[in-house]
């Protein structure tokens, strides 16, 4: 199902439609195991939608091998992604702008060569793979 806004829905509805795992990571901002994710090493045509939701959130022109164990973009959809500073400081969580589902981390300035010099550091479960889209 895609999102063409805020989708909000009780905690108690989020464990109704969302796997034990997907709510761990999605709704309490868990992360996957590290080279664990169905999409690590995974490179089709298609776009990436939140997992959550549905909505569309990356291109797969996009990902690209960065090493670090879990998919990587350079940029998602405009509007599609929201970032926050961890209470930390020392990263910058990504959530899907529809449903706030967490999807990881992004960083900047690790000299990657990519357009944007960023990588989107996203768990696998957070996302789901539509090879065919027009997107």
């Amino acid at each position: 199902m895609g999102s063409s806004g805020q989708v909000k829905k009780p905690e108690e509805e989020w464990r109704a439609v969302l796997s034990p795992e997907q709510f761990r990571i999605l709704r309490e901002k868990g992360t996957e195991p590290r080279g664990t994710g169905e999409y690590d090493k995974f490179y089709k045509d298609g776009t990436y939608a939140c997992a959550g939701c549905g909505t569309p959130l990356y291109k797969s022109t996009t990902k690209f091998n960065s090493g670090c164990g879990w998919p990587a973009f350079f940029e998602g959809f405009p509007g599609a992604i929201n970032r926050s500073p961890d209470p930390d400081g020392r990263r910058t969580e990504i959530t899907c702008a529809a449903c706030d589902g967490h999807l990881g981390h992004v960083f900047r300035g690790e000299g990657f060569k990519t357009p944007t010099d960023e990588r989107h550091c996203v768990n696998s479960i957070s996302i789901k793979f539509n090879p065919s889209s027009t997107l």
